[in-house]
């Protein structure tokens, strides 16, 4: 199967890519390098280019033949799409509608999205479903939730059979070591907890332990990459030019930030000091996928679903690249927390 990822040389979708070339596909990366890795994907299969250059992707298209598209292209921070919702919502819906013009002009049929949690907002029944009222708090939220209703509009008009991902907190590492998590700014709690085990950074703020949870702290379905990736995989192979499906993609396993910090600390063996901080406005108190969907539909069984195991992947790639990619200069100078 020939697939177009685009944004494949990001976290996830670089995993997704690697997943699927060990699986016989045929994927190629599009990724124009503004937060990708260009060494998070065998060079043979990175095009660099932006999503919104629709003859570009049109031609590409043409030229590959693809038979489907994963799409993971995306402006993805959270507090940079309220203070500038212009970035976000060009790059995640103006860019969405010039990839799905360029699969109309290209006949491709089929295509999975990459949306996420966050469009069901601050939901209190957990586990969440796929029928939970989808109500986003953030602009980045609020771009995902146009974006699918965007697919299912080009899909009732043009014939696109689509399935739509909406995963839960992406970390890990592939298990060799050999890739892993480095943005930059990093916001993600495992990496950041890493950092302050490395001692890259002093300490690491915990924001908020007054939540309703057992030991106050925020709880989030931590999901292995390659768990995603797996998912992804049966996703596409299920998916026709008639689909029209949505699937959660988390364990079902919630862990708190204290669990996380403890869990860094056992597998790093080292003590992470902390500054404990106000809440942040919109953190929901806990987010925890019901994958049941996800199982009893594509067969889908995670294999890291304990919050160790997750640990101790990013560890093993924190400590063999401890400068990530190192592929953007000073991009380590992280004040302290």
């Amino acid at each position: 199967m020939k697939i177009l990822v685009t944004g494949g040389a990001g976290f996830v979708g670089s995993a997704c890519l690697r997943y699927l070339v060990r699986q016989g596909a045929d994927p190629i990366a599009y990724d124009n390098l503004s937060l990708g890795h260009r060494a998070a994907v065998p060079a043979d299969r990175l095009v660099v280019g932006d999503i919104q250059d629709t003859p570009r992707l049109v031609a590409l298209m043409r030229e590959r033949r693809f038979d489907a598209v994963m799409h993971f292209a995306a402006a993805t921070y959270v507090g940079e799409s309220v203070t500038n919702p212009d970035h976000h919502y060009r790059n995640n819906i103006a860019g969405t509608l010039s990839l799905l013009t360029a699969m109309r002009e290209a006949g491709i049929e089929r295509m999975l999205f990459s949306s996420t949690c966050a469009t069901y907002g601050l939901n209190p029944k957990m586990p969440m479903s796929e029928e939970s009222e989808q109500v986003p708090c953030s602009p980045y939220a609020r771009t995902k939730l146009a974006v699918e209703w965007m697919i299912r509009d080009f899909a009732e008009a043009y014939g696109l059979g689509f399935t739509l991902l909406r995963y839960f907190n992406a970390a890990g590492a592939d298990a060799d070591g050999s890739h892993g998590e480095d943005h930059e700014p990093e916001t993600h709690l495992i990496p950041l907890v890493l950092r302050v085990a490395a001692g890259d950074m002093k300490s690491l703020a915990v924001f908020g332990t007054d939540y309703p949870t057992t030991d106050g702290t925020c709880i989030r379905d931590y999901v292995h990459t390659e768990d995603l990736a797996s998912a992804h995989w049966l996703a596409i192979q299920a998916t026709t030019p008639t689909t029209r499906e949505v699937f959660n993609i988390g364990t079902g396993n919630g862990n708190s930030v204290m669990e996380v910090i403890t869990a860094c600390e056992k597998v790093t063996g080292r003590k992470v000091p902390l500054v404990i901080s106000p809440r942040r406005p919109g953190d929901a108190p806990a987010l925890v996928a019901d994958p049941k969907k996800l199982k009893s539909r594509l067969g889908w069984k995670p294999r890291f679903p304990e919050i160790e195991q997750v640990v101790e992947t990013a560890w093993r790639w924190h400590q063999a690249h401890p400068q990530g990619y190192a592929d953007r200069p000073a991009k380590r100078t992280v004040a302290a927390r």
